[in-house]
């Protein structure tokens, strides 16, 4: 299959849902012209009606198509053909993207990069990691760092299930102090160190490829005064007791990737450990957990 963008459509007249099925059947298998994809969508759902749509790079010529349709006994002018406008979908679907305030943080990504004066500016684009500051779990956490750097500042952080990095550059910028970012995928890895530099942070971070958080090189850099952990609930649990043990005593514990419906669950293996809620950050029905060990 080439890996050049479909240019044109190929779309049907309203049809019963057998004889639509057999058209998208017909048009998938036929070698000449060849479809990228075709689709199925009904139109009218009270008459049963759905309308066939297939996908080419070239124009595909409308008699091509007619011993087709002959076959399936649709008249001629059942098909027609239309260029799909040259859009950069990339950039459209940044558009909606706008950037994020939370506390002193101002998150945006490299196609708004309009200044913000005071506070720290992160530019953080939206890719193949998670965590660009608009979901509910990262701007808690970036609340939580905010309210936290109000009270105290960290002199060691580390940051489990780094995604992007955003939350360890944060950090690192707003603290400038050293920080650990780790996480179990590669690309997550690469991501952040790639986000370290273009937001100025690289000289503070150690990035890291790490399951869990028992790795030697994540010890060997604790205690840590502030632990980021914005993975899921289950894992939350599962690494309680080393989460726990790589804070230092006073150390602040900042959870997320939880609903708020599953704040009892998650947190009943930190009170057991001595970890204490200092705040709890609720959005859309996301919950951060800002703890703190004693």
């Amino acid at each position: 299959m080439s890996s050049q963008p479909v240019r044109f459509t190929l779309s049907s007249r309203a049809l019963p849902h057998a004889r639509a099925m057999s058209l998208m059947e017909t048009l998938d298998e036929l070698i000449e012209p060849e479809a990228s994809a075709t689709s199925m969508d009904e139109t009218d759902e009270a008459k049963g009606l759905w309308q066939v749509t297939a996908y080419y790079i070239e124009r595909p010529e409308n008699h091509a198509f007619a011993p087709l349709l002959a076959s399936l006994g649709l008249p001629a002018g059942s098909l027609s053909i239309a260029e799909l406008p040259d859009t950069d979908w990339v950039a459209r679907s940044l558009e909606g993207l706008q950037p994020v305030v939370a506390g002193r943080f101002y998150v945006h990504g490299g196609h708004d990069a309009r200044p913000r004066p005071g506070g720290v500016s992160l530019q953080i684009d939206a890719g193949t990691a998670f965590g660009t500051g608009h979901h509910g779990t990262t701007r808690g956490c970036l609340l939580a760092l905010d309210a936290i750097l109000k009270t105290r500042r960290p002199n060691r952080v580390l940051d489990i299930g780094c995604g992007t990095g955003v939350l360890a550059i944060a950090a690192a910028r707003a603290a400038r102090c050293p920080v650990v970012a780790s996480d179990i995928d590669p690309e997550a890895h690469r991501v952040t160190a790639a986000n370290a530099r273009l937001n100025g942070a690289a000289g503070h971070m150690t990035v890291l490829t790490a399951t869990g958080a028992n790795d030697r090189r994540i010890v060997a850099g604790g205690p840590y005064d502030l632990i980021f952990a914005n993975i899921l609930a289950r894992p939350l649990i599962a690494l309680a007791g080393a989460i726990t043990d790589l804070a230092a005593p006073g150390g602040d514990i900042v959870l997320s990737g939880l609903t708020v419906n599953q704040e009892r669950w998650v947190l009943a293996p930190y009170r057991t450990r001595d970890a204490v809620v200092v705040r709890r950050i609720h959005l859309e029905g996301w919950s951060t957990l800002w703890l703190r060990r004693f």
